[in-house]
């Protein structure tokens, strides 16, 4: 999906996960950081292509052609076949399971649940657009 899609979802998430599981924070702050982990969990598809290309030139096209990173963000990683898609949700489900754990352990439990639901759900996306259902 793309970020505003992802920023939107995310939005929609953070409000539903926020008033059910009460984690601590304004209603405001939990649905704009839901909107912003929506997005920018999303940075790990950068440093896979990093490990995956040996440079950073997936990060160079998005961030100096505002178009292709905003807009037509599809382009980012075309270069990648289906494996590269499969080792994303991956990573996806990596940095969410520490961020998680990390949260529960500090004794923030209300919070990590909150940030469980909003990556899960926007794992669930990115299962449906590679499916092409969404």
């Amino acid at each position: 999906m793309k970020s505003l899609e992802h920023a939107v979802v995310g939005a929609v998430v953070g409000v539903v996960a926020a008033v059910s599981l009460r984690p601590p924070g304004s209603l405001s702050v939990l649905v704009v950081g839901a909107a912003f982990l929506s997005v920018f969990i999303d940075l790990d598809h950068f440093v896979l292509a990093r490990a995956e290309r040996g440079d950073w030139a997936n990060l160079r096209l998005a961030v100096t052609n505002p178009r292709v990173g905003l807009l037509e963000q599809e382009k980012v990683f075309e270069e990648f076949g289906s494996e590269f898609n499969l080792k994303r949700l991956f990573t996806h489900h990596l940095v969410g399971g520490v961020a998680v754990a990390g949260l529960a352990l500090v004794g923030s439990v209300p919070l990590a649940a909150f940030v469980g639901v909003v990556l899960y759900v926007h794992v669930v996306c990115d299962f449906l657009r590679d499916l092409g259902i969404a």
